[in-house]
């Protein structure tokens, strides 16, 4: 898949790393604020250099947490937290930039400024958001989600849970493709942990086979959850072996991307992967 300069190569899983400039954010919000509260571009450039040094493909930048729980912030907060971070990174290095969000003056201003990919919760579901990402020509990827991130996990239902995530998004597919998206730039997200109970999670995973039937590659987001911490009862810091033994689970059933927070632990399971892939194609 092009994105802008680079070509994103999806015949193995390819790592998106977390860069979130929020101080809000379930895992590592705040960690790139200063003493005195304020975003230092100095910590964000120095995360991305760890990041691309431990195997990161993509640094995922996100202005707007969307933990559940999480309040709505202003266009202009949620600028003021993405754009200069997105113009930093792609200035210092040659990367693919994704931003995680829903909002389309951002859209429209991180592609302005170097941005590769819009990864959107909502699936371009807010207003003017098919119409913004579709003038920025940019790669999208749609990601399923039931509600808003304040109310999303008050008492989700399915009668069919994989069914109605796959409907969901070919539904969006094809809102994209009205708007100019061309199909060939269209990711698809099944949105763990975005309105479903831990029990709808595990029976998306074990059907992951039916979204990448699909036909688009598919990017899988389970690092440091709340099903993780369920499955093992353990808080978000204890977390990492959970995270990369679902991250590697989900290459092997066909996810293209891998959303994490520990990208070294990640990359490190993905070449063990590897190694016995070739193996058995030999």
């Amino acid at each position: 898949m092009k994105l802008r300069a680079t070509e994103l190569e999806l015949s193995s899983p390819q790592i998106m790393a977390v860069l979130n400039t929020t101080p809000d954010s379930f895992s590592d919000g705040g960690s790139l604020y200063n003493d005195e509260s304020q975003l230092d571009l100095s910590l964000v450039l120095a995360q991305v250099e760890i990041f691309l040094q431990q195997g990161a493909n993509i640094i995922d930048v996100g202005g707007e947490s969307t933990r559940p729980g999480a309040e709505p912030i202003s266009v202009a907060e949620e600028l003021e937290r993405v754009i200069p971070v997105v113009e930093a990174v792609s200035k210092r290095f040659n990367v693919a930039i994704s931003v995680d969000t829903s909002t389309p003056a951002v859209m429209t201003e991180s592609a302005k400024v170097g941005a590769s990919l819009i990864n959107d919760v909502r699936a371009l579901g807010r207003p003017g958001a098919l119409e913004a990402a579709a003038e920025t020509g940019l790669p999208v990827c749609l990601m399923h989600m039931s509600g808003e991130p304040g109310s999303m996990q008050d008492d989700p239902q399915y009668d069919d849970v994989v069914q109605e995530v796959c409907d969901f998004l070919l539904a969006r597919v094809g809102q994209c493709v009205e708007v100019g998206i061309d199909t060939g730039k269209i990711l698809l997200d099944p949105g763990f942990g975005f309105g479903k109970t831990l029990a709808h999670n595990l029976t998306l995973f074990r059907h992951l086979d039916q979204l990448v039937a699909l036909g688009f590659p598919l990017m899988v987001g389970v690092s440091r959850k709340s099903m993780i911490g369920a499955i093992l009862d353990k808080p978000v810091d204890q977390r990492i072996i959970g995270s990369v033994a679902m991250a590697m689970l989900a290459a092997q059933r066909g996810a293209q991307i891998l959303r994490v927070h520990d990208v070294s632990a990640t990359a490190d399971a993905l070449k063990i992967l590897k190694v016995l892939e070739d193996i058995n194609d030999g």
